[in-house]
């Protein structure tokens, strides 16, 4: 049978996105040996760390001080190590807001009350935007003496971009300093320039954590700095990479031995660019089981697009989205060669993480992310189906089916697995009920790859995305279509905005942050182009920034 299923598969005319190999190749696998921190290496650290620790508790309470120290500590990425001390600092503020903004003049720092605003937003308290009513005159128009201000209008541009439906204030405020700090770039310094250009690119709530901190440590030595703060974050970010690359050379000999890139010459080769996916959901040294877990089916969504999108025939589909559904190995003996070996490489990857979770009595959870992962392969079979039949679906058939093969359902569900107590099974019952936050995640994912891919996609003949729906439904032109999407991206960032908001008193605060670290890194990749796909532009030096070249003590 298999001898048959082999001469039938080669007299078949298969398509091919001609991805280009990886850039990386064996890179990874020379940090096997690869040392942490050595004792006196990990004594200065515990020394900075708690001269840091000091500082921060000896700041006065209710201070601007307070606040910039946080939000620099939060910038060079090493907030992990303070968690109690920042959130007792913001609850604080938060109890005693209105008397703290109250302070502050018509004229007097728009920088203080913006921080504060970003801070606690960012932290899961509501507070109102109501206060920055006092920069607008009668007509609701920011004054034009802001303009000058070029710290306090880059505060204010980092705040509304945390903002809810029906917060107009905040719709102008984003507005008035998008166009006021770009008309400012010529006249600034070097230093500030970048600083500005950056945000303006990756605003803080798009930014990837480990990229955006590496980025701020080359702002933060160029300018007025606090030594201690600085020399404690090049060391941790310099401890963190060695264990990150130690991780990537695990997965890298994990992905070798799987040998599948020759079994499926036709898929993206792109472990290392999928464990930057995870290093952006967290980068933290506790969830290094949950980067693991995570890049290994990232891996396997990534073999399955390849396959449904290009590669398989429509019969050859049918079977692998049956036998996902079966989830048995038995089922496997239906698939032609080359998927009876994704398939059992699928199953086996999520065996192992039943096993992984077994110390835990967390096995159970597994089936949550098995759930999601045949949901993912309906919603690309649907894909596959709707490019078949030569059909273009209604935006609002591609949207419903969208939110699946986005892929984040399958990713947030998964991205939880190994995070240890705090993701219960309460937690997952409620992320399966796909809540608002997980759609405006899915929904942004999906719509931000459309925009930039949808040209090569049907340069090469693949199926519909949303922007050709909306244009066959819609009668309007690609352009048009673009800007509708963008619209719709800017208001699910409010609808996962709000429900963060609201949630973090149900959901612990830092199983919401992996949704929205999913999305920040949806935002990044597809940004200017696929730079999945087209990982040897401009992600390969972001990589080795990253996960490459140390910082320079």
């Amino acid at each position: 049978m298999e001898l048959c299923t082999q001469t039938v598969a080669a007299e078949v005319t298969r398509r091919s996105a001609n991805h280009h190999p990886t850039v990386w190749g064996d890179h990874f696998l020379a940090y096997a040996d690869l040392l942490g921190a050595n004792e006196l290496e990990e004594k200065q650290h515990e020394d900075l760390k708690e001269e840091l620790r000091k500082m921060l508790l000896k700041a006065p309470s209710k201070s601007l001080q307070k606040i910039e120290l946080i939000n620099t500590i939060q910038r060079l990425g090493v907030d992990y190590h303070f968690g109690r001390e920042i959130e007792d600092s913001l609850s604080y503020l938060y109890n005693s807001y209105e008397e703290w903004i109250g302070q502050f003049d018509g004229s007097d720092n728009l920088h203080a009350i913006a921080l504060s605003f970003r801070l606690l937003r960012q932290q899961g308290y509501y507070v109102s935007s109501d206060a920055f009513r006092k920069f607008t005159d009668n007509q609701g128009n920011f004054n034009e003496a802001l303009v000058s201000d070029v710290q306090g209008m880059l505060s204010l541009y980092e705040a509304a971009q945390f903002r809810v439906h029906g917060e107009q204030i905040l719709d102008e405020a984003l507005n008035f300093t998008t166009i006021q700090l770009k008309l400012s770039l010529p006249k600034l310094s070097n230093s500030l320039a970048q600083q500005v250009s950056s945000a303006l690119k990756f605003p803080i709530r798009d930014g990837v954590l480990r990229v955006e901190t590496r980025k701020y440590i080359s702002f933060y030595q160029e300018n007025e700095r606090n030594e201690v703060l600085l020399s404690f974050a090049k060391m941790d970010f310099n401890i963190l990479q060695r264990l990150h690359k130690k991780e990537l050379c695990d997965i890298t000999r994990w992905w070798k031995e799987l040998d599948i890139v020759k079994t499926v010459p036709y898929a993206r080769d792109r472990v290392v660019e999928l464990y930057f996916w995870s290093l952006g959901v967290y980068f933290e040294p506790q969830y290094c089981i949950a980067r693991k877990i995570l890049t290994k089916v990232l891996c396997f969504c990534s073999i399955m697009d390849d396959t449904y999108d290009t590669y398989g025939t429509l019969e050859e589909l049918t079977l692998l989205t049956e036998a996902i559904e079966r989830w048995n190995i038995d089922s496997s003996e239906q698939l032609p060669p080359y998927m009876k070996i994704i398939y059992r490489a699928l199953l086996d990857v999520y065996n192992k993480i039943e096993k992984e979770l077994a110390n835990e009595n967390k096995s159970f959870l597994v089936n949550y992310s098995i759930t999601e992962m045949k949901k993912l392969s309906r919603a690309y079979f649907q894909e596959a189906k709707w490019y078949h039949g030569k059909k273009v679906p209604t935006v609002e058939q591609y949207m419903k089916n969208g939110n699946p093969s986005s892929t984040y359902q399958l990713l947030a569900t998964t991205s939880w697995l190994g995070m240890g107590e705090v993701a219960t099974k309460d937690a997952f019952d409620w992320i399966a009920t796909e809540p608002p936050i997980l759609v405006a995640s899915c929904i942004i994912a999906r719509l931000i790859n459309d925009i930039v891919s949808h040209e090569i996609e049907q340069e090469r003949g693949d199926a519909a995305t949303g922007i050709e729906c909306y244009v066959n439904e819609f009668g309007v032109t690609k352009e048009e279509a673009r800007a509708e999407m963008r619209k719709i991206v800017e208001n699910c960032w409010k609808d996962l905005n709000q429900d963060y908001l609201k949630q973090t008193l149900v959901i612990p605060r830092v199983l919401l942050m992996v949704v929205f670290n999913l999305t920040r890194v949806a935002e990044f990749i597809y940004k200017d182009e696929d730079a999945y796909s087209f990982s040897k532009n401009n992600l390969k030096d972001v990589i080795s920034m990253v996960l490459v070249d140390p910082i320079i003590a």
